[in-house]
């Protein structure tokens, strides 16, 4: 891998290393509108005929020793996510001979009408950032990964290219910081730390600011959910938030996002057993997705005022944690009957979307969580479920998903799905006695916590925050899913 990947600044000056050029199956003529010297030329001929090369997706090969081709596939099938596994390929193929810089030549084999120029560009760098990230800050001194070589540059002829190079490096690199707070292991990430990321993070950017609700603030402020989740923590739990507020925002929106940040989670006493805790430094990925989400939209500049909010807790045992059977108030005064401590989440979640609702007062609001094992049973790995009371925002996140490559499907939420949440001792509890509908029984409760009138969608990243083998675009572990996706919904209001 490289330590970096940066873009070089636009330029006409041609710059050192090889020459990647896109090349798609159906055509054996090398593409038009390239800069090419006639010795790049004839290579990419040769490379065309080469033995067994047949350009499929991904596919790669040198011709010459300064030229490689990039397969992209059949023509007519190419796709922004297939262009993103290609180039998270390609940064692998890189590897291996370690160039310094690249320049690229991918889009001209992509007719205009499938795929913009500015959206293979995006979809290069993103595919090339995040395959060209893994775990590695906890290495010691009997590691055997290779140390990573040193800054890979890329360069393009295209101006609008270019700007989608630098789009994409900004969305991945982003979700590349999700990925690596997710990773990091519950003795070093916890509910201060991540606040003290975020304050960082403030610091870094102009249009940032930072403001961390304590545990002590959040007892006198009757965050009961927050409060309750992580008392019986040493690291005590706190509502970090993050605001960007641009110099000339769009007028009358105010974006709100929230992370479920549960940086451990035990299960309480309704503890997991059978090696059921292992991996729980991966619940508080929604969070970190918001965290990520928050600095892309920083560094892009996005004229929208958004909110990101980050209830963080650890779900742990004492003799002052909370119990089932405890009935605790939350921020907006609903009553809740505690009958399984592991599912927390969705406790501090409420407390979050509560205080939104009266202290931000958000155009719209969308919560991303690992909220129930329930969503991956019914979608699997291939997508989140989204539950959400307003059309016009499924529609919205349905069009980031298109442009983030991060799918969604929507999943019901009906009047019949809250009032099976009613409790009998008090307002609702937090997991009805029967599994019935399960991920939807976490998206019904949540809804108690929103004003009937602020447009809502909850995402359950349950089965995509993290894959368990290698893929093209993803180590084993967190994927940052979600923070592209955010990061367009927000640009989506921004009409950028």
């Amino acid at each position: 891998m490289f330590k970096s990947i940066r873009l070089a600044a636009a330029s006409s000056k041609r710059p050192a290393g090889p020459l990647v050029v896109g090349v798609t199956q159906d055509s054996n003529r090398v593409p038009s509108g390239i800069d090419m010297t006639d010795e790049e030329r004839e290579a990419v001929r040769d490379g065309l005929n080469a033995p067994g090369f047949k350009a499929e997706n991904g596919e790669l090969v040198w011709a010459g020793s300064q030229t490689i081709l990039l397969g992209l596939g059949e023509a007519d099938a190419v796709t922004a996510d297939s262009v993103r596994q290609a180039a998270g390929r390609l940064v692998k193929f890189l590897d291996r001979a370690a160039p310094r810089s690249v320049r690229l030549a991918v889009h001209q084999a992509i007719g205009r009408r499938q795929l913009a120029a500015e959206q293979v560009g995006r979809a290069v760098a993103e595919g090339m950032q995040l395959a060209n990230w893994r775990v590695d800050q906890f290495q010691g001194s009997a590691s055997k990964l290779d140390p990573p070589h040193g800054t890979l540059t890329l360069s393009v002829d295209d101006k609008t290219v270019h700007a989608g190079l630098k789009r994409g490096l900004a969305l991945a690199d982003a979700t590349n910081t999700a990925r690596r707070l997710a990773a990091t292991p519950p003795n070093f990430c916890f509910p201060q730390s991540l606040a003290d990321e975020a304050r960082k993070l403030a610091r870094s950017h102009k249009s940032l600011t930072c403001r961390v609700i304590t545990f002590e603030q959040a007892k006198k402020m009757g965050l009961g959910g927050i409060v309750n989740v992580g008392m019986a923590s040493a690291q005590k739990p706190c509502l970090i938030m993050l605001e960007h507020k641009p110099a000339r925002p769009v007028k009358g929106e105010k974006l709100a996002l929230v992370g479920k940040t549960i940086t451990y989670d035990t299960g309480g006493y309704s503890l997991k057993i059978s090696g059921g805790m292992k991996g729980m430094k991966y619940d508080k990925c929604g969070g970190c997705t918001v965290f990520g989400a928050m600095q892309a939209i920083a560094e892009l500049n996005l004229p929208v005022h958004v909110v990101g909010l980050l209830p963080a807790a650890e779900n742990m045992i004492a003799g002052d944690a909370y119990r089932p059977d405890d009935i605790i108030t939350l921020y907006n005064g609903v009553t809740v009957e505690v009958t399984n401590t592991d599912a927390e989440g969705r406790l501090v979640l409420a407390d979050a979307l509560a205080y939104a609702c009266k202290e931000i007062k958000p155009t719209a609001i969308v919560d991303v969580a690992t909220l129930t094992g329930g969503i991956v049973v019914a979608l699997g790995h291939f997508c989140s479920g989204v539950f959400t009371n307003d059309d016009g925002l499924m529609d919205e996140l349905d069009a980031a998903s298109q442009e983030s490559g991060e799918k969604i499907w929507r999943m019901p939420l009906w009047p019949e799905h809250r009032e099976f949440m009613r409790a009998r001792h008090c307002d609702i509890w937090n997991s009805a006695p029967s599994r019935n509908g399960h991920p939807i029984q976490g998206a019904a409760f949540l809804s108690y916590f929103v004003d009937e009138d602020v447009p809502w969608a909850h995402v359950d990243i349950a089965g995509v925050a993290s894959v368990d083998s290698d893929r093209d675009l993803y180590v084993q572990g967190p994927t940052g899913y979600g923070v592209r996706l955010l990061t367009d919904w927000v640009a989506g209001h921004a009409g950028s």
